[in-house]
């Protein structure tokens, strides 16, 4: 497969990327945000269908193509926002049938995981950190199975939701490491670790208890990342010892984080039953991106034991808001 266009519209990003043989050729976003709240998925859903095309022909251009040089379209089929994920796979319909090519479904979560590949990870244990997501995942017997997971509410979500008790508008992430940039001293905050599960709900709620009781925020910022951010470390260590794997790859918009990548470092290298190599692909393709969605899609196009579908065929694609990372068959390994 020559080229193939990727796009993302699983929660707050709509995003293009063109992808040929491996090679990343563009990768183009815009990203719904808010000044106070949280994110509205019709809202969301909105952003995206009064951007596509912008994007789209924006993204066209950065890869210096034209749209008959596309061979074939991939786009998020899940999990995400019901509305979110409309648009994307609608507008891959449109330009599938547009342009008589096939399409391809893809698995947001995994995208992430083999979008890491360009780093140069082999066989990893992933820590995908992302809004409604944080698991621990690598590939065991045809799937990449999840290792540990949260129990309540993804790391990103929780970030967000204390951002915005706090008055910072939507994405929380980037404000909330400032803020704990200039912390001094640290809160003592519940530590939920089960297994290689996290727990984060009753740690969001104790966060709100203190910052109502005038604990300051630099502090309290500071105390969350260096607890929550520790119990994603233990519990991806944990999956190492219990894999084998030598290898630890970041993934997800929360894994922009320069102190979690640190912590992540500093436990790849200290690991006494012998190091392994961290990876962390570039900002760009750790955020929510159609870059990753089309380098997926041009693997699972490429096998024939993949799923792929013709124009004619568009009545059977439909998309997955909550699929699971696990469900997926992986035949392309």
């Amino acid at each position: 497969m020559a080229i193939v266009i990727g796009i993302e519209s699983t929660a707050h990003t709509f995003g293009v990327g063109v992808v040929r043989n491996g090679e990343i050729l563009s990768n183009v976003k815009r990203v719904y945000t808010t000044e106070k709240g949280g994110i509205i998925p019709v809202e969301a859903a909105r952003h995206h269908f009064n951007n596509k095309e912008e994007v789209y022909f924006e993204a066209l251009d950065g890869a210096g193509i034209e749209e008959k040089d596309i061979d074939a379209v991939a786009f998020s089929q899940g999990p995400g926002l019901p509305p979110c994920l409309l648009e994307g796979m609608n507008f891959a319909k449109e330009l599938s049938q547009k342009l008589k090519k096939p399409i391809a479904p893809v698995n947001h979560c995994i995208a992430h995981l083999e979008v890491g590949r360009i780093t140069g990870a082999k066989d990893p244990v992933m820590l995908y950190v992302s809004g409604a997501n944080t698991q621990i995942i690598a590939y065991a017997s045809g799937k990449y199975r999840v290792f540990g997971e949260t129990l309540d509410i993804g790391v990103g979500n929780f970030i967000d939701n204390f951002a915005r008790y706090i008055g910072i508008g939507f994405p929380g992430g980037p404000a909330i490491q400032k803020l704990a940039e200039k912390g001094k001293n640290y809160v003592e905050i519940p530590y939920k670790v089960k297994g290689m599960d996290v727990a984060l709900s009753g740690i969001l709620t104790n966060l709100k208890h203190k910052a109502e009781k005038g604990y300051s925020l630099y502090d309290l910022a500071y105390s969350m990342q260096e607890t929550v951010f520790a119990m994603l470390v233990e519990t991806a260590e944990r999956a190492l010892a219990h894999t084998g794997k030598k290898e630890l790859l970041l993934g997800g918009g929360v894994a922009c984080n320069s102190r979690l990548q640190e912590m992540c470092r500093i436990m790849c290298k200290e690991r006494k039953t012998g190091k392994v190599r961290f990876f962390c692909p570039p900002k760009s393709l750790l955020t929510d991106n159609g870059a990753m969605i089309a380098y997926l899609g041009e693997i699972m196009l490429n096998n024939e034991r993949c799923m792929k579908y013709s124009p004619k065929q568009l009545r059977m694609v439909d998309i997955k808001p909550r699929q699971r990372t696990d469900e997926v068959e992986v035949r392309w390994k």
